[in-house]
């Protein structure tokens, strides 16, 4: 039996609702075995999602260093250890989601840095910042955004959930391409610096490693993912997912509580 039958040469997969049940956990020895098989057969392991690239990297504590990492959805790419990309949000694009945020008190912000995430004193409460901090491995506060010394990747926002489309649209019209908004549903909408997402992070490893979008297989649940369920050979919605994500992938596998991207991958890299 071909070890790798479909000359796949990078998977990619989001995090949250694709390849971590919703406990956040997932079957560390079934994961490693189909890393192993991979490996054997020159194919890397991307794990592409909005989050943070430590807390990317804390759901894999004894062996981050054998994968890569498209983090902040596309800001942050790096090559193992090695960083390959970083954005870097103007200065006038930052004021333009500062003075937006100003009339609207209803969305929580966090400012995403290369160094740390921020959120800002008096405008987000401490019951607000403890529940982020499950998301961020490093994250502090501070007394005015203006004054962050850092270089900054993105802005996650909250919305109230049932205004997330509501909300998409006004940053779309408000911020007249300063910054892109992208939402993996559920009162998520991040703004990105315009043409940095998932799928311009992984172009950026597939043209490091001399490798074609054909050869690439990525797993998602969000739009977010949208891009990359359409940039890759092999696009998997997760059975979880709404209906634009599947309509956008070529597959459908199992839900990320049913294991279905370690279920996939069994299957696009047997055991011979």
């Amino acid at each position: 039996m071909n070890p790798n039958p479909y000359n796949i040469k990078l998977v990619a997969a989001d995090m949250d609702g694709t390849f971590v049940r919703g406990d956040y956990t997932y079957d560390i020895p079934r994961f490693k075995a189909a890393l192993s098989r991979m490996k054997k057969v020159g194919c890397q392991f991307v794990a592409a999602s909005g989050n943070q690239y430590e807390q990317l990297r804390s759901h894999f504590p004894d062996y981050h260093n054998e994968l890569s990492f498209v983090a902040e959805n596309g800001a942050l790419v790096k090559d193992k250890d090695q960083l390959v990309f970083a954005g870097d949000i103007s200065r006038e694009a930052i004021l333009s989601v500062l003075e937006f945020c100003k009339d609207y008190p209803e969305v929580k912000n966090v400012m995403c840095g290369l160094k740390s995430a921020y959120c800002e004193h008096g405008k987000m409460s401490e019951e607000f910042f403890d529940s982020t901090s499950v998301y961020y491995r490093k994250i502090r506060w501070v007394d005015d955004f203006e004054q962050v010394e850092d270089q900054i990747l993105k802005f996650a926002t909250t919305v109230p959930v049932k205004q997330t489309e509501k909300f998409y649209e006004l940053f779309q019209d408000k911020l007249d391409g300063a910054l892109t908004p992208t939402s993996s549903g559920h009162g998520s909408v991040d703004l990105i610096i315009p043409d940095c997402h998932k799928a311009s992070g992984l172009e950026r490893l597939v043209q490091r490693w001399g490798i074609t979008p054909a050869q690439c297989v990525a797993f998602g649940d969000g739009g977010n993912d949208l891009e990359m369920l359409k940039y890759c050979g092999r696009g998997y919605a997760m059975e979880n997912a709404p209906d634009n994500v599947k309509d956008a992938a070529d597959y459908i596998c199992p839900s990320n509580n049913q294991d279905g991207v370690l279920v996939t991958l069994d299957e696009l890299f047997p055991i011979v």
